[in-house]
């Protein structure tokens, strides 16, 4: 299985009309996600709210609006074990989410991967799990760990999927 991936960057009306905008413009093999432009990157790194999708038992896609992380090459998706989308997840680990720029729709990233990894937060590694809901607390909300959305009427427990990254399209400018 490689590592490497293709990033298909869309043509866009920033620079105004032209031949065949709305289709890929380019496409080029990628390493890293050090290898994705400065401005989709930056995407990334902000605390945006994105969409996962993944494909629920009837086949169609579920749509989910979640915080995003992701550690070198890996994506992080971290949700709770009792919820639907973690069974889902399981029974195809193809995800697709979608992280647009708040100050600009028309400026977004779409990141097509595979779960290499399921760590549960009750298992052997299950501090890591803990370590990157924390983190992305702090991200998203600004506030210190720990997490502080657990869920009161249950002894809720967390699962980590490890990613790798398939593929990446882009579109727009910031």
């Amino acid at each position: 299985m490689s590592d490497e991936f293709v990033i298909a960057n869309f043509k866009h009306v920033a620079d105004g009309l032209q031949t065949g905008q709305f289709s890929v413009g380019e496409r080029q093999p990628a390493a890293s996600l050090d290898d994705l432009d400065p401005i989709y990157r930056a995407l990334l790194d902000r605390p945006i709210t994105i969409t996962l999708a993944v494909i629920g038992p009837d086949g169609r896609p579920g749509l989910t609006p979640m915080w995003f992380d992701y550690e070198g090459d890996k994506i992080l998706v971290n949700t709770a074990s009792h919820r639907a989308k973690c069974n889902w997840i399981r029974k195809n680990p193809q995800l697709t989410m979608l992280i647009v720029n708040p100050d600009n729709p028309y400026h977004w990233v779409s990141i097509k991967c595979t779960v290499v990894n399921e760590i549960s937060e009750d298992g052997p590694d299950g501090a890591w799990v803990t370590k990157q809901l924390d983190r992305i607390w702090t991200k998203y909300t600004g506030n210190e760990p720990p997490y502080g959305l657990r869920d009161p009427e249950i002894d809720e427990k967390r699962v980590l999927f490890e990613c790798k990254i398939d593929r990446i399209a882009t579109f727009g400018k910031p």
